[in-house]
């Protein structure tokens, strides 16, 4: 029953992660380039497109999702010793994205989407702008880190187990 729930465990999130992965891919190919293409009149344009429903309305409530559920993997693994230090990093990985989006991009989200050119000049918006696409690139790098990591772990969960199982 433990083995189950284990790979339950880490199962579920490397599934929200590889979903965690795609959605900021998503952003950074698709979205992204159509919002920073020319600042501050894209932004205005982002915000009317975004009106429902945007980044902020799904990738908190996602990210926790990927943090709960690997700190769950990680209490269920952390018996199988192959696994154990890939299902560690992954969730170092998405807590430092996680980090970096609250600290860096949460505020220059606010500067440039909430603020504006009615509160800053056209100039400080495209510094802005570059900052927090630099900034993002990090979190898109912690996010394939962290997917891999998870997605090794599973594979030494499912590889030790499997070994496990054909010697009983």
């Amino acid at each position: 029953m433990k083995t189950k729930l284990t790979g339950l465990s880490i199962g579920s999130h490397l599934w929200v992660q590889w979903i965690m992965l795609g959605s900021i891919l998503l952003d950074t190919f698709m979205v992204y380039p159509n919002i920073f293409h020319n600042i501050p009149h894209s932004f205005e344009v982002g915000m009317d497109f975004m009106e429902v429903a945007s980044p902020h309305t799904y990738f908190p409530p996602l990210g926790l999702a990927s943090i709960i559920t690997g700190v769950f993997a990680l209490l269920f693994g952390w018996g199988y010793k192959r696994a154990r230090v890939w299902l560690f990093l992954s969730i170092v990985m998405i807590v430092l994205e996680g980090a970096i989006s609250i600290i860096f991009e949460w505020p220059r989200n606010e500067i440039m989407f909430i603020e504006g050119a009615e509160v800053h000049s056209v100039e400080f918006l495209k510094q802005i702008a570059k900052e927090f696409l630099v900034v993002h690139w990090f979190r898109v790098a912690f996010n394939v880190l962290a997917s891999l990591f998870i997605f090794v772990g599973f594979l030494k969960f499912y590889r030790g187990t499997l070994l496990k199982s054909n010697q009983s």
